[in-house]
Formats: structure tokens, C-alpha cells, sequence
């Protein structure tokens, strides 16, 4: 029952209503108060554990360094049951194949694929090889500490070449033209006669036919030297249509023993440059 303002004032009647709204807002203020600082409490447990976990972090980088830098104590000496260092990776670590070179004494040249031409080419290359004084040529594949494979063909055939130009041109212009007029009169007569021609006759011919043979030699050899592990220490690929003294197997022999030398003096050039030893 809604009062009067005038009965509610004299009955003291809004103090207790200014008093009842106070106390609400007071009530409402100091929950949201708790809540804030339950929130706060949470995010201050957060930031520690974040900082934990850093400092953490910053000591076991900080550690890492610290033990990579300790210093490693000296072998005492070699051991009796340690394998020998391989010879023939001793010149440029054990992944320069070319450095293998330097320790081939003995070479077996195996047959070349290509058939019977490939035969031949092989005679050639052993016989090239063997002149250069490099190494020693050996039959006896066991013996032997690279093998040469690869193939090789030697081709001879026929290039033929045919050609053939020809020009023709004729040409003719004739005219001709007359006139004649006769015309008598009592026994007198009189006659006109005009008689014209002419004639134009040209002709241009001409016909040029070549046809050329020409036998050509060309010959072709891949190789490679495989040690006994397998591995292609070195290859080449050589070819040739004849050079001015010697055929065209010959020639390429010969390309293939100075490709072989010069790589051999480039791998004896490099072992003898004194290399930067790393640091321990």
C-alpha cells in the first residue's frame, strides 16, 4: 500500500529505506570487490609460474655452453686393437674420391661394351695407358687395383650429300599486219599495198646438279675407374672424327690418357697444398 510522503516523513519511515538501498550497494560493491581480487590472486600465480619457467630456460642455456667448453682429456695413445687409417682416403679426407688416384699403382682394363669395334678400341687404350708410364697395366684383374670399364663404338660410314638447281626461261612476240587496196576505172587502175611484221623470240637456260660422297670415321668412348669397393673414382668421355696423323680410335685413346694425366697432376697439386686443420 503506497503511503502518503507527508505519513511517510512523519514516521520516519524513508530513513529506513535510504538505510536498506545503502546497505544493498554496499553488499554489491564488496562482491565485485572479492571477485576482482580473486582474479587478481589468479593472474599474480601465473606471472610465477611464467617466471619460473624462464629462469628455468636462462639456466640450462646458460649451462650448454659451459659443457661444450670443458676441457676433453688427451688419448693416452693409440690403441693395439685399432684398425689402420684406409691409405687410400688418407690424401683428402674419406670422401675425395679423386684423391685415389694418387694411390693406384696397378690397372685392369676390362672389356668395353660395343662389339667388335669396342675390342679394338680397348687394344688401343691399353696400348695408350702403357706409353704414358702412369700406371702398370696388368691382365690379371685380381692383381689390380682399379678397373677400367666402360664402352666405346667405331663407326665408319657414308655421308652423302645431293643437290640440284635448274632455271628456265622462254619467251616469243610476233606481229604481222597488211594492207592492200587495188582500183580500176575506163581501163585505168590504181593500187596501194602496206605490209608490216615483226617477231621477238628470247630463252635463258641453265642447270647445276651436285652430288657428293663422302666416307667419314667417328669414334666414341665413355670410361670409368671403379675401385675395388665399387666406387667410380673417375670417368670421362671422349670423342673423334680423326685428327691429322692418327685415326679417329687413335685419337680418342689419346684424349682419354691426357684427360687422365691432367686430372692426375690436378689431385697431386692438391695433396701438396698444405690444408687448414680444423679446430678442436
Amino acid at each position: 500500500m503506497k503511503m502518503p510522503l507527508r505519513k511517510l516523513a512523519e514516521n520516519g519511515a524513508w530513513r529506513e529505506l535510504i538505510l536498506a538501498c545503502v546497505n544493498r550497494a554496499r553488499r554489491a560493491l564488496g562482491a565485485r570487490t572479492r571477485a576482482l581480487g580473486a582474479r587478481t590472486c589468479a593472474l599474480g600465480a601465473r606471472t610465477c609460474a611464467l617466471g619460473v619457467w624462464t629462469w628455468t630456460i636462462a639456466v640450462v642455456l646458460t649451462a650448454v655452453p659451459l659443457s661444450a667448453q670443458a676441457p676433453v682429456a688427451a688419448p693416452a695413445g693409440p690403441s693395439p686393437n685399432a684398425r689402420p687409417a684406409d691409405t687410400r682416403t688418407a690424401i683428402n679426407g674419406p670422401d675425395d674420391l679423386g684423391g685415389q688416384l694418387l694411390t693406384i699403382r696397378r690397372v685392369f682394363v676390362d672389356r668395353l661394351t660395343g662389339g667388335e669395334t669396342a675390342a679394338q678400341l680397348r687394344d688401343i687404350i691399353i696400348g695408350s695407358l702403357q706409353n704414358s708410364r702412369l700406371f702398370i697395366l696388368t691382365e690379371n684383374q685380381e692383381r689390380a687395383d682399379v678397373i677400367l670399364r666402360g664402352a666405346a663404338e667405331d663407326l665408319v660410314f657414308t655421308d652423302a650429300f645431293q643437290s640440284s638447281e635448274g632455271i628456265n626461261m622462254h619467251g616469243a612476240a610476233a606481229s604481222s599486219s597488211g594492207m592492200s587496196t587495188d582500183s580500176r576505172y575506163n581501163g585505168a587502175g590504181s593500187g596501194v599495198s602496206d605490209r608490216s611484221s615483226r617477231s621477238v623470240t628470247m630463252g635463258v637456260g641453265e642447270n647445276d646438279s651436285s652430288n657428293i660422297k663422302e666416307r667419314r670415321h667417328e669414334a666414341l668412348a665413355t670410361v670409368r675407374l671403379v675401385n675395388k669397393d665399387g666406387d667410380v673414382i673417375w670417368s670421362t668421355t671422349q670423342e673423334s672424327t680423326g685428327a691429322k696423323f692418327r685415326g679417329a680410335s687413335a685419337d680418342v685413346a689419346e684424349k682419354i690418357t691426357r684427360q687422365l694425366l691432367a686430372d692426375y697432376e690436378k689431385a697431386r697439386n692438391h695433396a701438396k697444398t698444405p690444408q687448414p686443420r680444423s679446430q678442436p
